[in-house]
């Protein structure tokens, strides 16, 4: 498998069928969250807890795109709290899950399926926000979302991203070493699943039909974010809520940036 085509195609099917599973960023809102939205009263996630509110402010007209962050989660929130929204994300299961709160709740939003390095589909300028959580583990290069997400904003546009602390994909994922208390550094990053995983635990995260991931480094993620043309106005650090891994014990292992389009 290659970083290209069937990368791509592969994720695609990893995400339809989490959406089939309803896993936990695949579960859509009730209609209490909505009816409360409506009503002025709302939260959204760019790590496990609520945002805080400052970050967006009023949304009311704000043209928003969720960008990879399909799930019938945030953007129907962001809908009913009077946004302008549209929805990009590579799995048409993870947008049919927007699609039916849409429906079910008598939403506007749009959605669109496509890769998040790629947002031709939409000119320039065209948004206020870019809402992005925890999704760009999911490519081998972050800078290109970064020159998207700074060519479809519009001047002094938002950028709200999320990822993983990178140190969550330097230890070995042994569960023996985890009863033992023990962290055991095994790849470097930037790490790959296609290039960094030996052959034989590639073909068997293949065929569990488990998304191939990519651990990108601070420098990509933050000062990438920079070098598109971003200033970072505000840093957010948060807690696994159920660890995975031992490391998730001892630091926040989900970090998030609010940066301002300059220029």
């Amino acid at each position: 498998m290659n970083h290209g085509q069937a990368l791509l195609d592969h994720n695609r099917a990893a995400w339809d069928r989490q959406a089939r599973e309803a896993c936990d960023w695949s579960r859509p809102v009730d209609a209490g969250t909505i009816a409360a939205a409506r009503q002025g009263r709302w939260q959204v996630h760019l790590t496990p807890c609520a945002l805080p509110l400052d970050w967006l402010g009023d949304v009311r007209g704000r043209r928003i795109l969720c960008l990879a962050s399909a799930g019938g989660q945030q953007a129907p929130v962001l809908a009913a709290a009077g946004a302008v929204v549209t929805v990009f994300d590579l799995s048409d299961g993870q947008l049919a899950q927007d699609r039916s709160v849409a429906q079910r709740e008598g939403l506007s939003l749009r959605t669109v399926q496509g890769d998040m390095r790629d947002l031709h589909a939409f000119a320039d300028g065209s948004f206020d926000v870019v809402f992005h959580p925890i999704s760009n583990l999911y490519v081998p290069d972050v800078r290109p979302v970064w020159a998207e997400c700074q060519r479809v904003l519009a001047s002094d546009g938002l950028l709200l991203a999320s990822f993983y602390n990178p140190v969550v994909f330097v230890g070995a994922r042994d569960p023996q070493l985890q009863e033992q208390g023990l962290i055991r550094p095994r790849f470097a990053i930037p790490y790959s699943d296609l290039e960094d995983l030996p052959a034989d635990e590639r073909e068997a995260k293949l065929a569990r039909g488990e998304a191939l991931t990519f651990g990108h480094s601070l420098g990509e993620l933050i000062g990438g974010q920079l070098d598109a043309g971003f200033v970072v106005e505000r840093f957010m650090e948060d807690w696994q809520p159920r660890p995975r891994f031992l490391i998730d014990r001892y630091l926040p292992t989900f970090l998030a940036t609010r940066a301002r389009r300059i220029g």
